[in-house]
C-alpha cells in the first residue's frame, strides 16, 4: 500500500476467499454491525472518514465489490459481473463473519441496490438504513437515462473511454463534488485500483448492467426488490442527499420521499455525487448522532 493510500486510508483490510477469488472488505471496531456498501466507480475508499468517526463504537463491515477497489479483478470467465452475483457475495461476506444481529446498512450509488437486494432477502436482520445518492427501484418515469451513461453502456466507443481512458473514474473524481472539488491527490486515490484496461472490468460492467427495460439482466431482480422495499417503511431511515448529482438528482430523492414518507431526510442543494465528500463535516455527523438515537 502506497504511503499516499495508507495516510488516507489507516486500516488493514481482510480477506474472504471467493470461489478462487480475493475478496477484500475492512472490518474495523466492535458494536452493532454497519455494512457499508460502495458504488462504481468508488471502492470502499469512499467509506474511510465514516469508518474513523464510528469505529469506537460500532463494527464497521465494507467490502470492495469484486473487480473494486483492492479485491480481485478477474475477467468474465471467472467472474459473472451481475447484480444477484454481487448480492451473493455479500450474503456470503457477512455469513462467513457470523454476523447474527441485525445490521445496519449504509448504501451510496450501487451499493444502494446491492444492499436492498439483500435487505429483501433477509428483511428480519435490517435495523436501520441509510441512503446516500442511491436508488433502489427502476429509474423514475421524470428521469431520462443520462447520454454519458448511455454511451458507456451501449456502445464501444463507451468501451474504449471506460476501459482504455478510465473515463468513468476520472470524471467521477472531477464531478462527483461539486461545493467542495477533490485536490489531485485524493482524486488518483479514487482512480488508484483502475489503472488499467483490465482493471477496469467492473467499472464497464457495473454500467452495462444496468436495466432499463424488460428482458434486460437483473430487470426483474430489480423489480423485486423496488415492490419489496416498502416492508422497511417502519425502519429508521436517515437521507442525505447531494442535490447536485447528475444521475441520482432530485428524481430519484423525490422517489424515497414518496416511498419513504417518515425518513429523515437532509438535502444539500450545492453538493454532487460523494456526498460523504463534499459534505462530510456535516454528514459525518449526522450518521453519527443517527446511530446513537436510533
Amino acid at each position: 500500500m502506497s504511503s499516499d493510500l495508507k495516510r488516507h486510508y489507516p486500516f488493514t483490510g481482510k480477506i474472504l476467499d471467493l470461489d478462487g477469488l480475493r475478496y477484500h472488505y475492512l472490518d474495523e471496531g466492535s458494536g452493532q454491525p454497519v455494512v457499508m456498501l460502495h458504488g462504481n466507480p468508488s471502492w470502499s475508499f469512499y467509506y474511510r472518514n465514516l469508518v474513523l468517526s464510528l469505529r469506537e463504537r460500532y463494527r464497521c463491515i465494507v467490502p470492495d465489490h469484486i473487480g473494486c477497489g483492492l479485491s480481485d479483478k478477474p475477467g468474465d470467465d471467472r467472474y459473472d459481473y451481475t447484480l444477484s452475483r454481487r448480492v451473493d457475495d455479500l450474503e456470503r461476506l457477512l455469513e462467513q463473519l457470523e454476523i447474527r444481529e441485525k445490521i445496519t446498512l449504509v448504501l451510496h450509488d450501487w451499493g444502494g441496490m446491492i444492499g436492498m437486494a439483500y435487505a429483501v432477502r433477509h428483511p428480519q436482520q435490517i435495523r436501520r438504513l441509510v441512503i446516500l445518492n442511491t436508488g433502489a427501484f427502476h429509474l423514475p418515469r421524470a428521469k431520462p437515462f443520462p447520454l454519458g451513461l448511455r454511451i458507456c453502456r451501449e456502445s464501444f466507443v463507451g468501451t474504449l473511454l471506460v476501459r482504455g481512458l478510465n473515463a468513468f473514474s476520472v470524471a467521477a473524481s472531477f464531478v462527483g463534488c461539486k461545493r467542495n472539488p477533490m485536490n489531485g491527490e485524493l482524486r488518483a486515490l479514487y482512480q488508484l485500483p483502475y489503472d488499467s484496461w483490465r482493471n477496469r472490468i467492473a467499472t464497464l460492467r457495473f454500467v452495462q448492467d444496468i436495466p432499463l427495460r424488460p428482458g434486460d439482466r437483473g430487470y426483474e431482480l430489480v423489480t423485486a426488490v423496488g415492490d419489496g422495499i416498502g416492508r422497511f417503511r417502519n425502519l429508521p431511515m436517515l437521507i442525505c442527499w447531494g442535490e447536485l448529482d447528475f444521475v441520482f438528482d432530485r428524481h430519484f430523492l423525490a422517489e424515497w420521499r414518496q416511498r419513504f414518507p417518515d425518513a429523515e431526510i437532509h438535502s444539500f442543494p450545492e453538493c454532487g455525487h460523494y456526498i460523504l465528500e463534499d459534505a462530510k463535516e456535516e454528514v459525518i455527523p449526522l450518521i453519527s448522532a443517527f446511530l446513537e438515537r436510533t
